[in-house]
Protein backbone atom coordinates (compact mmCIF):
# COMPACT_ATOMS: atom_id res chain seq x y z
CA UNK A 1 0.00 0.00 0.00
CA UNK A 2 1.41 3.25 -0.79
CA UNK A 3 1.88 5.78 2.01
CA UNK A 4 0.16 9.41 1.45
CA UNK A 5 2.14 10.66 4.59
CA UNK A 6 4.18 13.71 4.02
CA UNK A 7 7.24 14.63 5.44
CA UNK A 8 7.38 17.04 7.53
CA UNK A 9 10.19 18.94 5.82
CA UNK A 10 8.56 18.70 2.63
CA UNK A 11 10.03 20.99 -0.22
CA UNK A 12 12.44 22.76 2.60
CA UNK A 13 15.81 23.43 1.62
CA UNK A 14 18.05 22.35 4.73
CA UNK A 15 21.95 22.68 5.35
CA UNK A 16 23.65 20.95 7.42
CA UNK A 17 27.67 22.34 8.54
CA UNK A 18 29.26 19.33 9.59
CA UNK A 19 27.01 16.42 8.16
CA UNK A 20 29.83 13.92 6.70
CA UNK A 21 29.64 11.58 9.91
CA UNK A 22 28.45 10.98 13.32
CA UNK A 23 25.60 12.94 14.66
CA UNK A 24 25.16 15.43 11.51
CA UNK A 25 24.92 12.33 8.92
CA UNK A 26 22.24 11.14 11.37
CA UNK A 27 20.41 14.38 10.66
CA UNK A 28 21.32 14.58 7.36
CA UNK A 29 19.50 10.95 6.65
CA UNK A 30 16.61 11.82 8.60
CA UNK A 31 16.00 15.30 7.42
CA UNK A 32 16.16 13.85 3.64
CA UNK A 33 13.88 11.15 4.68
CA UNK A 34 11.38 13.71 6.02
CA UNK A 35 11.13 15.13 2.40
CA UNK A 36 13.95 17.80 2.68
CA UNK A 37 16.25 18.53 -0.04
CA UNK A 38 19.29 18.58 1.75
CA UNK A 39 23.04 19.81 1.58
CA UNK A 40 25.46 19.32 3.89
CA UNK A 41 29.59 20.03 4.91
CA UNK A 42 32.55 17.79 5.34
CA UNK A 43 35.53 18.50 5.66
CA UNK A 44 36.99 14.79 4.00
CA UNK A 45 36.02 14.07 0.17
CA UNK A 46 35.84 10.64 1.30
CA UNK A 47 33.50 10.60 4.00
CA UNK A 48 30.95 13.08 1.92
CA UNK A 49 31.37 10.83 -0.78
CA UNK A 50 30.28 8.11 1.77
CA UNK A 51 27.44 10.37 3.30
CA UNK A 52 25.62 11.46 0.13
CA UNK A 53 25.88 7.53 -1.02
CA UNK A 54 23.99 6.99 2.36
CA UNK A 55 21.46 9.75 2.15
CA UNK A 56 21.21 11.00 -1.45
CA UNK A 57 22.02 14.22 0.34
CA UNK A 58 24.40 16.77 -1.72
CA UNK A 59 27.36 17.37 -0.02
CA UNK A 60 30.06 20.51 -0.16
CA UNK A 61 33.04 20.39 0.37
CA UNK A 62 33.99 22.58 3.08
CA UNK A 63 36.37 23.42 6.13
CA UNK A 64 34.27 25.05 8.92
CA UNK A 65 36.59 26.44 10.90
CA UNK A 66 37.97 28.89 7.67
CA UNK A 67 34.90 32.07 7.09
CA UNK A 68 35.74 32.16 3.47
CA UNK A 69 34.59 28.37 3.40
CA UNK A 70 30.95 29.24 4.61
CA UNK A 71 31.04 31.81 2.61
CA UNK A 72 31.62 30.07 -0.72
CA UNK A 73 29.21 27.22 0.96
CA UNK A 74 26.16 30.09 0.84
CA UNK A 75 27.21 31.36 -2.28
CA UNK A 76 26.76 27.60 -3.76
CA UNK A 77 23.39 27.37 -2.38
CA UNK A 78 22.63 30.50 -2.94
CA UNK A 79 22.87 29.86 -6.89
CA UNK A 80 21.61 26.49 -6.74
CA UNK A 81 18.44 26.77 -4.50
CA UNK A 82 17.61 30.40 -3.78
CA UNK A 83 16.98 30.06 0.09
CA UNK A 84 17.61 28.37 2.64
CA UNK A 85 14.57 27.29 5.56
CA UNK A 86 16.23 24.75 7.98
CA UNK A 87 20.50 25.66 8.59
CA UNK A 88 21.85 23.32 11.70
CA UNK A 89 25.13 24.50 12.74
CA UNK A 90 27.01 20.60 13.82
CA UNK A 91 30.69 21.21 13.28
CA UNK A 92 32.84 20.63 16.15
CA UNK A 93 35.81 19.23 17.73
CA UNK A 94 36.78 18.19 21.27
CA UNK A 95 40.11 18.15 22.53
CA UNK A 96 40.97 16.60 26.46
CA UNK A 97 44.16 18.88 28.21
CA UNK A 98 44.10 19.91 32.11
CA UNK A 99 44.48 23.08 32.49
CA UNK A 100 48.09 23.20 32.67
CA UNK A 101 48.70 21.40 29.24
CA UNK A 102 46.24 23.57 27.43
CA UNK A 103 47.58 24.92 24.66
CA UNK A 104 47.02 27.92 22.38
CA UNK A 105 46.47 25.38 18.93
CA UNK A 106 43.85 23.36 20.94
CA UNK A 107 41.78 26.52 21.77
CA UNK A 108 41.90 27.90 18.25
CA UNK A 109 40.72 24.64 17.04
CA UNK A 110 38.13 24.23 19.76
CA UNK A 111 36.92 28.08 19.88
CA UNK A 112 36.78 27.99 16.15
CA UNK A 113 35.04 25.26 15.68
CA UNK A 114 32.79 24.99 17.99
CA UNK A 115 31.73 29.11 18.01
CA UNK A 116 33.23 30.77 15.15
CA UNK A 117 31.73 28.94 12.40
CA UNK A 118 28.17 29.36 14.36
CA UNK A 119 28.38 33.19 14.61
CA UNK A 120 30.09 33.29 10.99
CA UNK A 121 28.02 30.32 9.42
CA UNK A 122 24.61 32.11 10.57
CA UNK A 123 25.95 35.56 9.14
CA UNK A 124 26.94 33.74 5.67
CA UNK A 125 23.54 32.20 5.40
CA UNK A 126 21.49 35.75 6.72
CA UNK A 127 20.70 36.82 3.31
CA UNK A 128 19.33 33.42 2.33
CA UNK A 129 17.11 32.01 5.18
CA UNK A 130 13.45 32.49 4.83
CA UNK A 131 10.81 34.28 7.26
CA UNK A 132 10.20 31.26 9.58
CA UNK A 133 13.22 29.28 8.94
CA UNK A 134 14.50 27.39 11.91
CA UNK A 135 17.97 27.58 12.62
CA UNK A 136 19.54 24.74 14.84
CA UNK A 137 22.83 24.89 17.03
CA UNK A 138 24.32 21.14 17.35
CA UNK A 139 25.59 22.29 21.27
CA UNK A 140 26.11 19.72 24.12
CA UNK A 141 25.22 18.79 27.79
CA UNK A 142 29.44 19.65 28.44
CA UNK A 143 28.35 23.73 28.13
CA UNK A 144 26.43 22.63 31.66
CA UNK A 145 29.24 20.53 33.33
CA UNK A 146 32.83 21.05 34.00
CA UNK A 147 34.22 17.64 33.49
CA UNK A 148 38.37 18.14 33.80
CA UNK A 149 40.20 18.13 30.99
CA UNK A 150 37.59 19.57 28.99
CA UNK A 151 38.16 23.18 30.34
CA UNK A 152 37.71 25.06 26.38
CA UNK A 153 35.65 22.10 25.33
CA UNK A 154 33.18 22.79 27.98
CA UNK A 155 33.84 26.81 27.36
CA UNK A 156 32.72 26.75 23.71
CA UNK A 157 29.49 24.38 24.58
CA UNK A 158 28.49 27.30 26.85
CA UNK A 159 29.22 30.19 24.13
CA UNK A 160 27.26 27.92 22.15
CA UNK A 161 24.09 28.55 24.68
CA UNK A 162 24.78 31.99 24.97
CA UNK A 163 24.99 32.89 20.82
CA UNK A 164 21.95 31.57 20.41
CA UNK A 165 20.11 33.25 23.06
CA UNK A 166 21.41 36.46 21.42
CA UNK A 167 20.45 35.53 17.99
CA UNK A 168 16.62 34.28 19.13
CA UNK A 169 16.55 38.17 19.96
CA UNK A 170 18.31 39.60 16.98
CA UNK A 171 16.39 37.46 14.48
CA UNK A 172 12.85 37.01 16.02
CA UNK A 173 11.43 40.47 14.04
CA UNK A 174 12.45 38.31 10.60
CA UNK A 175 10.64 34.81 12.18
CA UNK A 176 13.61 33.01 12.26
CA UNK A 177 14.11 30.80 15.21
CA UNK A 178 17.10 29.57 17.01
CA UNK A 179 17.32 26.94 19.12
CA UNK A 180 20.17 24.44 20.40
CA UNK A 181 20.20 20.73 20.50
CA UNK A 182 22.61 19.56 23.40
CA UNK A 183 23.41 15.77 23.33
CA UNK A 184 24.89 13.86 25.78
CA UNK A 185 27.29 10.73 25.49
CA UNK A 186 26.65 8.98 22.09
CA UNK A 187 27.50 6.49 20.52
CA UNK A 188 29.50 7.61 17.13
CA UNK A 189 32.49 6.63 15.57
CA UNK A 190 34.52 8.46 18.05
CA UNK A 191 33.54 5.61 20.72
CA UNK A 192 34.81 3.00 18.68
CA UNK A 193 38.45 3.36 20.32
CA UNK A 194 36.78 3.86 23.73
CA UNK A 195 37.10 1.20 26.60
CA UNK A 196 34.47 -0.99 27.51
CA UNK A 197 35.37 0.09 30.81
CA UNK A 198 34.93 4.06 30.10
CA UNK A 199 31.70 3.14 28.36
CA UNK A 200 30.06 0.82 31.16
CA UNK A 201 31.52 4.33 33.58
CA UNK A 202 29.71 6.81 31.24
CA UNK A 203 26.78 5.10 30.88
CA UNK A 204 26.31 4.56 34.79
CA UNK A 205 26.56 7.86 35.08
CA UNK A 206 23.08 8.72 32.72
CA UNK A 207 20.02 7.54 34.84
CA UNK A 208 18.84 5.94 31.62
CA UNK A 209 22.05 3.70 31.62
CA UNK A 210 23.23 4.10 28.32
CA UNK A 211 24.76 6.07 25.47
CA UNK A 212 22.61 7.99 22.99
CA UNK A 213 22.05 6.87 19.83
CA UNK A 214 22.95 9.63 16.50
CA UNK A 215 18.61 8.98 15.17
CA UNK A 216 18.32 9.90 18.58
CA UNK A 217 19.71 13.43 18.25
CA UNK A 218 18.33 13.56 14.69
CA UNK A 219 14.49 12.88 15.77
CA UNK A 220 15.02 16.17 18.23
CA UNK A 221 16.72 18.10 15.53
CA UNK A 222 13.93 17.01 13.20
CA UNK A 223 11.49 18.37 15.58
CA UNK A 224 13.31 21.63 15.81
CA UNK A 225 13.36 22.30 12.31
CA UNK A 226 9.88 21.69 11.65
CA UNK A 227 6.79 23.25 11.72
CA UNK A 228 5.93 21.31 14.91
CA UNK A 229 7.98 23.46 17.05
CA UNK A 230 7.16 26.37 15.30
CA UNK A 231 6.35 28.82 18.77
CA UNK A 232 9.88 27.25 20.41
CA UNK A 233 12.59 29.58 19.77
CA UNK A 234 15.81 30.40 22.39
CA UNK A 235 15.38 27.15 24.14
CA UNK A 236 17.68 24.07 24.44
CA UNK A 237 17.20 20.80 24.18
CA UNK A 238 18.90 18.17 26.02
CA UNK A 239 19.05 14.79 24.38
CA UNK A 240 21.35 13.19 27.32
CA UNK A 241 19.78 10.80 28.86
CA UNK A 242 19.10 12.79 32.04
CA UNK A 243 22.53 12.98 32.64
CA UNK A 244 22.73 16.57 33.06
CA UNK A 245 19.30 17.51 34.32
CA UNK A 246 19.04 15.66 37.74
Amino acid sequence: MTSNVVGRLQARVALVIGGASGIGLAIVERFASEGADVLFTGRRQSDLDAAAARSGARPIRADASHVDDLRAVMAAVGESHGHIDVLVLNAGASVSDRIEDVTVEEFDLQIGLNVRSLLFGVQAALPLLTSGASIVFVGSVAGQIGTPGYSVYNASKAAVRSLARTLTAELAPRGIRVNTLSPGPTDTAMFDAVSDDVRADLAAAIPLGRLGRPDEVAAAALFLASPESSFITGAEIPVDGGLAQI
